[in-house]
């Protein structure tokens, strides 16, 4: 498999969605598998992450694009594009709700080799989705 995703229905609006997918001391408060973030969440900015999947491990995460209340997305990788993981986060309002949809992308000639030594994600994806539900819809 060369992504993950997940989707969540949100009974809350884009923007209660929007705050907590930009506030890191949120995303590291024990409910989206996330154990820690250093930096701000900015476009052009850079986080440091570390997750329940693997947590000795510090991932570096550049946030490319960041479109207030529509999309961001997060990415890392090798030098010259051997390897590079993005992740999209993506907001549309249905309704008085949202439609969240997050999934990470894996690209460049070492992918295949890659993905394999990849833990499944699936499982941190989906605590995500539920976590940014819950909470969004206590906050909504």
């Amino acid at each position: 498999m060369r992504y993950h995703e997940v989707t969540r229905m949100i009974d809350a609006s884009p923007d209660v969605v929007w705050s907590i997918l930009t506030d890191p001391k949120t995303l590291a408060n024990g409910q989206f598998s996330i154990l820690r973030i250093e930096g701000v969440i900015q476009e052009g900015g850079q986080i440091d992450l570390w997750s329940e999947v693997d947590p000795k491990r510090k991932f570096r995460l550049k946030i490319v694009s960041l479109e207030p209340g529509r999309r961001m997305v997060w990415e890392s990788g090798m030098p010259f594009g051997l390897f590079r993981g993005a992740r999209v986060f993506e907001l549309a309002r249905q309704g008085t709700g949202t439609q969240f949809r997050m999934r990470e992308d894996y690209s460049g000639p070492l992918a295949g080799l890659m993905i394999k030594v990849i833990p499944d994600l699936q499982p941190s994806f989906e605590t995500f989705g539920d976590g940014l539900k819950t909470m969004g819809e206590a906050q909504g």
